[in-house]
């Protein structure tokens, strides 16, 4: 069997007269649209020299045809190579000196920008803007819709998504056709999708939230997305009587409930709604059930294993945690010194094992051996725990950790305490450098701004709360925390803004 998978994901669909795409604008395309109009993206983007196993770099905006352009690359064998649209020239020739793919694909407005670190990676560049025009579609266009679906082995590559690079150059992780697909069938068992589903897509197509877990997981189960430009809380609460699925950032919950509108009476149509790449804070989590009789359901995962953990569809979904292991996969606590695993509930490093765990970085063979283990398991770099009813726990990123005066501080302990005050909405912690203990803690707090703040009124409810050491020694209120466009929080932008603060 071919396991492309462009194969496995559309032309086993059993109802190919099925809309799996709705526009903004109401236009309707079936999952036969979406054979016929890869098909003659396909045969444009061979007709280019595209061959299987080249890269097809993009940097467009959100559309149907990009959704299109994906599965194209992935029916005519290609690896596909999504930019986020915020990426300068100087950091697009980057990826493209590195993955030289064979296409770069961008939009027309931006072409003339674009055209040197092209032309240094030998990549033919075409265009493709948000109404789907461009040089691209006119060569779609003008080709035939037939097309034969490359094979593929599973362990083939399908995607190549970068990193962000936080910590060094970007990383290109390697996933194969398996990796997507077995990831979705997982998803398509834990959250009971079914064709019947309609699912509210609101988020980057750069990413492999919006790319891979919504667009995989609905074309696997013969499901329906309404198909947004980007978020917006009335469009969102407009369809929403229609819909039946919403995945979002926890920032899309946070706007919504912003909204009078949200209320039981609007959500009732609704069965689920997700919530992932990056931290719900539990007050957003107790609000939202307040405020509309639904549990969100979080869940946990990176671009180098997709989705590996998920609170249950039927069961306690415990506010704070990202649930328990996904169907096939394992996930296990190891001491970050030694590798040695951990009893429950004690936090370490968290490790993943399973179909859905990347193959490698892109040419990197030194980086995949330090993070990737023999036995298959992949360093994950997020400090957690298991507790006694197999729930994941998330506590920072293994960077974060803050050693002061020879003490661990997992941030997040800090910072739940911290949002648990009045007239917080919410923090960060960080440690900074300091001149007698190595690392000193640092909060940064978002204010309500409906009751006045000061350090002190942070620093007294800690005081019985922590023990002194990891007690913040300064606290700075900022009206927002930085954020990548996913949602987390770039803490390392908030230690090179105040790395100096205790320095004398």
């Amino acid at each position: 069997m071919n396991s492309n998978l462009f194969s496995r994901l559309i032309q086993q669909t059993p109802d190919p007269s099925r809309t799996a795409i709705e526009t903004a604008s109401g236009a309707q395309i079936t999952y036969s649209d979406l054979i016929a109009r890869s098909g003659q993206m396909a045969n444009a983007l061979v007709a280019q020299g595209v061959a299987p196993g080249d890269r097809v770099a993009v940097q467009i905006e959100k559309s149907v045809e990009a959704i299109i352009l994906y599965l194209a690359t992935v029916r005519a064998g290609a690896v596909f190579l999504p930019l986020n649209t915020g990426y300068t020239p100087a950091e697009i020739e980057y990826f493209l000196g590195d993955a030289r793919p064979a296409v770069f694909v961008c939009d027309p407005a931006r072409q003339a920008s674009l055209e040197v670190a092209a032309r240094a990676s030998n990549a033919k560049i075409l265009t493709l803007d948000a109404d789907g025009q461009g040089s691209l579609m006119t060569a779609a266009e003008a080709a035939p819709e037939g097309f034969e679906t490359v094979e593929r082995a599973g362990a083939d590559l399908a995607a190549l998504l970068y990193t962000s690079g936080t910590t060094g150059r970007s990383k290109g992780a390697m996933l194969s056709h398996e990796n997507l697909y077995s990831n979705a069938v997982a998803l398509q068992d834990a959250w009971r999708y079914s064709a019947s589903d309609v699912l509210i897509h609101a988020l980057p197509i750069f990413h492999t939230h919006g790319l891979f877990v919504a667009t995989n997981l609905t074309f696997l189960a013969g499901a329906s997305m309404i198909f947004l430009p980007k978020f917006d809380a009335d469009r969102i609460l407009d369809v929403m009587p229609r819909a039946t699925v919403l995945m979002g950032v926890p920032t899309f919950y946070v706007r919504l409930l912003e909204s009078p509108r949200l209320d039981p009476q609007v959500t009732s149509h609704m069965r689920l709604f997700i919530s992932g790449s990056a931290p719900l804070l539990a007050e957003t989590h107790r609000e939202w059930q307040a405020r509309t009789g639904h549990a969100i359901l979080e869940r946990y995962g990176m671009t180098e294993t997709n989705m590996s953990t998920s609170n249950p569809y039927e069961g306690e979904r415990i506010a704070g945690t990202v649930g328990q292991p996904l169907p096939g996969v394992e996930v296990i606590v190891t001491d970050p010194e030694t590798g040695a695993p951990l009893p429950d509930g004690e936090i370490g490093m968290i490790e993943v094992r399973g179909p859905n765990v990347f193959c490698g970085y892109w040419q990197m063979p030194e980086k995949t051996a330090a993070e990737l283990r023999e036995n298959g398991y992949f360093i994950t770099g997020d400090l957690g725990m298991v507790d006694d009813k197999g729930y994941v726990h998330i506590v920072g990123r293994g960077k974060d950790l803050i050693i002061s005066g020879g003490y661990n501080i997992y941030p997040k302990e800090v910072e739940t305490e911290i949002d648990a005050i009045t007239g917080v909405n919410e923090s960060a912690v960080i440690g900074l450098p300091h001149s007698d203990f190595g690392e000193a803690v640092a909060a940064v707090v978002v204010p309500t701004g409906k009751v006045a703040l000061t350090e002190a009124d942070i620093l007294a409810p800690l005081a019985e709360r922590l023990a002194r050491f990891k007690q913040p020694k300064r606290v700075i209120f900022v009206e927002e925390l930085p954020r990548n466009t996913m949602g987390k929080v770039q803490k390392n932008l908030l230690r090179d803004q105040y790395g100096a603060l205790f320095q004398k």
